[in-house]
């Protein structure tokens, strides 16, 4: 089998030759005989990727309410689950290539001996112990049953809250793939920002040479923005013959791999196009979380531990932490909560005033004259509105924004100024330091297993699909139902008002 970088697989003018790794001793038929031993080039393709997130994606309330359903039809919720199971079934080599042979798998789960006495000669079949999973295996999507619209959290259907059933595919090894080891050349490709993990995740679609690349941060394959079209991508795929793409990336990559899927669909390409979801900040559709948040949390208590004890050594000190989060502020929540050292955290999906008696700062002003200091998080998509927009797009087509925590910062010296009240005010913005770090180990699960699950869809025929974590058990799902629109923060939620509650904040309105 022989593999390439992405950056081999769509750079025609830098490519370096195709490598066939069929003979190679290096394979492993235990695991489809899937090694990538040449990973060590850069892609500069994910512009193109990313700016079809925009145009693939609706707005929060059109999906939410779609599709229409008629709730006075005696058989709506059965029409609805018709729906949903059409909408999440997932696309398959066979839906174009009618004469898609398929062979035994040669990944093996069977346990190597015997774990007691009673099998001692053996186990009694493979169909019982081989460890594959069934194609009809399906994942609850809901496991609450609401009983009511003003429960906290809730997400309903009907004005009744009707518990319906929800299915997606179960993620895993299948008995039967669609590509033999030894035809296969891979390509992966790491887009978009630093993550937590994303050489974990290679890790688990290649072994040899990368065997300890996870012991440290970044992507041994390079991530940027800016790059050819999807045109040329596939162009170059077919060109070099890549019959399985890897993408690690967020809504935006998503939605250029689910392009891809379609142009390789389009002409006639066998071609596996899986993605694996990547973003720091945890806001894709349907998942329990994505790979690297876990760190950043977990990270991102150094850096708020450092600015409570640079507020409470200072008189009347304020420290101010800056965490990524553009339209989501999961990062922000869960690290305030996390550190119990949190007095204001500051998210996208909520509004808040800085003055007025109601105000973040009238608020800062009791916090000085009750507790001597505070300590304030604040993701960055939070208070964009008080800043001036300067249209300016990087090279995904994503919007700059304005450093929200800077302003915080001029604001609160501003207003202690006024009130001739001195304070001692401390900025930090670790994002960087973040994004470089080595996943720990729940990240490092998390990867391990999306890539291996990523690897096993692949083989098994299906493309354009993203793996994920949902209820604890890792699925596959069409891209299109992930990327409709980013996963944000409910602020009716339990987990916000946990947050409401530890920091004791009020409404900030």
């Amino acid at each position: 089998m022989g593999t390439l970088s992405l950056s081999h697989a769509i750079t025609p003018k830098l490519a370096l030759p195709a490598h066939d790794f069929s003979s190679s001793s290096s394979s492993s038929s235990s695991y489809y005989g899937l090694t990538f031993p040449y990973l060590n080039s850069r892609f500069q393709g994910s512009s193109s990727i990313t700016r079809l997130a925009k145009k693939l994606r609706v707005s929060a309330d059109s999906r939410k309410h779609s599709p229409a359903v008629d709730f006075n039809d005696p058989d709506w919720k059965s029409k609805f689950q018709n729906d949903f199971a059409t909408r999440f079934n997932i696309p398959h080599i066979t839906d174009v290539f009618d004469d898609a042979v398929s062979i035994p798998s040669t990944f093996c789960l069977r346990m190597r001996t015997p774990v007691s006495k009673e099998f001692a000669g053996g186990y009694p079949s493979d169909e019982e112990w081989h460890g594959y999973i069934n194609n009809n295996d399906r994942v609850l999507l809901k496991v609450i049953h609401y009983s009511s619209p003003t429960s906290a959290g809730a997400e309903c259907i009907d004005p009744d809250c009707t518990w319906v059933e929800q299915w997606v595919h179960r993620a895993g090894p299948r008995e039967k793939i669609y590509f033999r080891p030894e035809e296969v050349k891979a390509a992966i490709v790491t887009c978009g920002g630093l993550c937590p993990g994303l050489n974990d995740v290679i890790r688990q679609l290649s072994r040899k040479v990368v065997q300890n690349i996870h012991l440290s941060g970044g992507s041994l394959l390079g991530v940027s923005r800016g790059g050819p079209s999807i045109s040329e991508i596939v162009d170059s795929m077919e060109e070099r013959g890549i019959n399985m793409l890897f993408v690690l990336g967020g809504n935006g990559t998503h939605a250029g791999a689910n392009a891809i899927h379609n142009e390789c669909r389009a002409r006639r390409m066998k071609v596996a196009v899986v993605g694996v979801p990547k973003t720091i900040d945890n806001d894709i559709l349907l998942m329990d979380k994505t790979f690297g948040f876990d760190t950043a949390v977990e990270e991102a208590q150094r850096a708020i531990n450092s600015a409570y004890i640079e507020a409470h050594s200072a008189y009347h000190g304020v420290g101010i932490v800056k965490l990524m989060g553009r339209s989501s502020g999961f990062i922000a929540m869960h690290a305030a909560l996390a550190s119990g050292q949190i007095d204001i955290c500051l998210i996208p999906e909520v509004p808040f005033n800085l003055h007025g008696p109601h105000g973040v700062l009238r608020h800062l002003k009791y916090l000085i004259e009750t507790k001597g200091s505070a300590v304030v998080c604040v993701a960055e998509g939070a208070g964009q509105n008080f800043l001036e927009k300067t249209n300016a797009k990087d090279a995904s087509g994503n919007v700059v924004f304005g450093d929200i925590g800077v302003h915080i910062q001029q604001e609160i010296k501003k207003a202690f100024k006024a009130i001739s009240v001195p304070v001692d005010v401390k900025f930090i913005d670790p994002t960087y330091m973040i994004r470089a770090c080595r996943a720990n180990a729940s990240d490092g699960i998390l990867c391990t297993v999306l890539g291996q699950n990523a690897v096993h869809g692949a083989f098994a025929g299906y493309s354009g699909i993203t793996v994920g974590i949902c209820n604890t058990h890792y699925v596959y799902l069409p891209i299109p139902e992930v990327i409709s629109y980013p996963r944000l923060v409910d602020p009716n939620s339990r987990m916000w008002h946990r947050c409401l509650t530890s920091t004791g904040q009020p409404d900030f309105i």
